[in-house]
């Protein structure tokens, strides 16, 4: 039997421990965020483990579970960092020949000249989003000059006041009628997806699909050019356990994003055999110990 350390939310944790069971894998909860862990007696310690599934969200965090538990994890920190960084994913798929959304790196704070140009480089509306954040935060649809002047003001200040690590944001094409797709990656196969949609009681001027903003996820049949658009995505990227958010408006699909903790949905909205190959990806990685 394989131990596995597991440092997803509780959700993704009791939504993964049966079926791995089922493949000789024992899985075990050791969250790290929004609790305390005495670190000469901590709750864990490093020969409980052969290895870790997926590197904690938070850099600092992660850095104690990692000393530690001293084990390999599918998505180290490198993986999670990598793909945390918006700007960085779309510039190493756009040098792969990758198709993803027109994007312009702000570094803030930047002059007001240089942010009217890069409004400007697009056909409004447009979409502002900070580099780091995850489920949707602070994601906003900008349709004017103004408007998107008053956005990054705004930035500014939350710059100003919190001593956040990452200062810079996007601003990208709106990719308009666009359908929104969740594709999982595992081991360079991908393993099936989801499309992720408005529910039906929201507002009809919301325009996020993040599923943490209220959207429904169901399980769908990709297309194999999708399927394929995923793995190059993976590949490129060198990540083992990726979630790839696909728009596709038309004939045109681009990247829109990535992500390296991707939360775990029911079984059935993946391929036949999804766990096989997770649990044949946690082996390999525990193998590398």
């Amino acid at each position: 039997m394989l131990d596995l350390a597991v440092a997803y939310r509780e959700e993704t944790f009791e939504r993964i421990r049966d079926p791995l069971a089922e493949r000789e894998i024992a899985v075990h909860h050791v969250p790290s965020e929004g609790r305390t862990i005495p670190l000469a007696d901590p709750p864990w310690t490093g020969d409980e483990f052969d290895a870790g599934f997926v590197y904690p969200s938070r850099a600092m965090e992660g850095g104690v579970l990692d000393a530690l538990l001293d084990v390999p994890w599918v998505n180290d920190r490198e993986a999670v960092l990598r793909s945390r960084n918006k700007a960085a994913v779309i510039a190493t798929l756009e040098q792969a020949g990758i198709p993803v959304p027109e994007s312009v790196l702000v570094s803030n704070p930047a002059e007001e000249a240089h942010l009217l140009d890069a409004f400007d480089r697009f056909d409004p509306p447009v979409v502002v989003k900070p580099n780091s954040t995850t489920r949707g935060v602070g994601v906003a649809k900008l349709g004017d000059a103004d408007s998107f002047l008053g956005v990054t003001d705004y930035l500014d200040l939350v710059h100003d006041y919190r001593a956040t690590g990452d200062k810079s944001f996007l601003v990208q094409e709106f990719v308009a009628d666009a359908t929104d797709y969740r594709a999982m990656v595992v081991d360079g196969e991908c393993v099936g997806g989801v499309e992720r949609r408005i529910s039906s009681d929201a507002s009809e001027n919301r325009w996020k699909h993040n599923v943490h903003r209220g959207a429904v996820a169901t399980g769908v049949d990709l297309p194999d050019d999708l399927r394929d658009l995923a793995e190059r995505t993976a590949d490129a990227l060198d990540i083992d356990f990726l979630g790839v958010d696909l728009l596709v408006s038309g004939d045109r699909a681009v990247v829109n994003e990535t992500n390296a903790r991707p939360t775990i949905d029911a079984e059935t909205k993946y391929d036949e055999g999804f766990y096989d190959r997770l649990a044949e990806l946690i082996r390999k990685t525990a193998n590398r110990a």
